[in-house]
């Protein structure tokens, strides 16, 4: 794994943290995310199967290290750091709510107990890769709860931040309960379903798009869609239903989705294909797609594509990764931040889920057993405790854990009353005697 993928700062806090000989202190940091996104009620966690893959495989490589040496920030760094860098692996341990967990503001979706340098390197990789596919998951959530039970496909990778976000788009946006997606490299590393047949260039590439047709149903036969808008769309679905069988169906990529679904519908009806499906796709989301189920289209399945792998009307989570305590010569000390917006909680925490509300505690606290802990142990010196759940068993988490939220919750807009979470008595205590000394003790 890349050592260098992350912020210059990290590694010249590590260099100072080195020479200030707290390599042995041992901190916590958490990572959270201070507030909803707009129209957000829940975030659905993703992301960890990639961040306990970094923290495994953290190693800085030869060429790394000599690369550092050169740069002027590292000018005064002793040697002893740069072997210390050599030998630099994460040892500590990791607790994590799994991936497909519905969580809230406030609530940590990721705790780490390390020597200081080997928690704060992590920050920046850590925080891209679940900040990005919880945001992912999230608005797949939504716009599979705008389709009401009809399947939706992730489609954006061409409009992706980069090729590497679409492929962890695909991931996500499966976990948030999409039935696949077009990326074939998801599928390959993941198991994803993958979808798609042909675009309008394969319409046009031949004499006519009856050949065109022809062709396509001679290659993929009952797995057949048929991109009947290339010229018009009413003649196209004629042309398709002409075919018959084998097919799947078609898909409609523009126009007024409403009427001509209809239009579609009735055409494959009358042709005796009335199994064949109807997809649709240009530029939907998930206010479009329940806007088309209330008009009761008579649409399959949806493709998404741009709004999906972008998050586009709440393209950043805005998570925070924080420490909250530190542990010098034996001696502990709690962290927090009291600036205005800004401000955090001290001390390691737990959070305990309850029928209808979460509760954040200490990690130290217990409750019975009507409560869950969410944050789970992942890694154990610096060691995968078990295997982590895959994205099926991670999306299924997430059908079931949505399906227990109050109704509100699943609205496309703000929740008037918000999913209560509250702080531990113990945790406000903690908070109010570090207020009371004056000094959050940094963080």
């Amino acid at each position: 794994m890349n050592a260098l993928l992350t912020d210059l700062y990290q590694l010249t806090m590590a260099a100072g943290y080195f020479e200030a000989g707290k390599c042995r202190d041992i901190a916590s940091f958490e990572l959270f995310v201070r507030r909803l996104p707009a129209n957000r009620n829940f975030l659905v966690a993703a992301g960890l199967e990639q961040a306990a893959g970094y923290l495994t495989g953290l190693r800085f490589s030869g060429g790394e290290i000599a690369y550092l040496r050169g740069l002027p920030q590292f000018a005064r760094a002793g040697a002893d750091f740069f072997d210390y860098l050599a030998r630099f692996r994460f040892t500590g341990d990791a607790d994590a709510v799994p991936e497909g967990t519905p969580v809230f503001a406030g609530e940590p979706l990721l705790r780490i107990r390390a020597p200081l340098i080997e928690a704060q390197i992590p920050e920046t990789y850590l925080l891209a890769t679940i900040g990005f596919q919880t945001l992912i998951a999230t608005k797949a959530a939504r716009i599979v709860a705008a389709a009401g039970g009809r399947a939706v496909v992730e489609f954006g990778t061409r409009r992706a931040h980069s090729p590497e976000a679409g492929v962890l788009a695909g991931r996500a946006a499966y976990i948030g309960g999409c039935a696949g997606t077009s990326n074939v490299l998801a599928g390959y590393r993941y198991g994803i379903p993958v979808f798609g047949t042909a675009a309008h260039s394969w319409v046009q590439a031949f004499s006519s798009e009856a050949e065109a047709f022809e062709r396509l149903q001679k290659l993929l036969g009952p797995s057949t869609i048929y991109l009947i808008d290339t010229y018009d769309t009413l003649e196209g679905a004629r042309k398709a239903a002409r075919l018959g069988p084998p097919l799947w169906g078609v898909r409609l990529d523009s126009g007024n989705l409403v009427v001509l679904s209809r239009e579609v519908r009735r055409i494959l009806d009358q042709s005796g294909l009335s199994g064949a499906k109807i997809m649709a796709t240009g530029d939907l989301n998930e206010h479009k797609i329940l806007e088309l189920c209330a008009a009761g289209a008579p649409i399959d399945s949806f493709g998404v594509g741009t709004d999906l792998a972008t998050s586009a009307d709440a393209p950043n989570l805005g998570a925070v990764y924080k420490l909250v305590e530190l542990e010098e010569a034996g001696a502990r000390r709690y962290t927090a931040k009291f600036s205005a917006d800004k401000s955090t909680v001290p001390g390691a925490k737990q959070v305990f889920r309850y029928q209808a509300r979460d509760e954040i505690a200490l990690a130290s606290e217990a409750r019975g057993r009507d409560a869950e802990p969410l944050l789970r142990p992942v890694l154990r010196g610096g060691q995968l405790v078990e295997p982590l759940p895959d994205a099926h068993a991670a999306r299924r988490r997430a059908q079931d854990s949505l399906a227990r939220l109050p109704k509100a919750m699943h609205s496309l807009f703000e929740a008037k009353d918000p999913y209560p979470v509250e702080y531990s008595a113990a945790l406000l205590q903690l908070l109010a005697a570090l207020r009371h000394n004056g000094s959050g003790g940094g963080g």
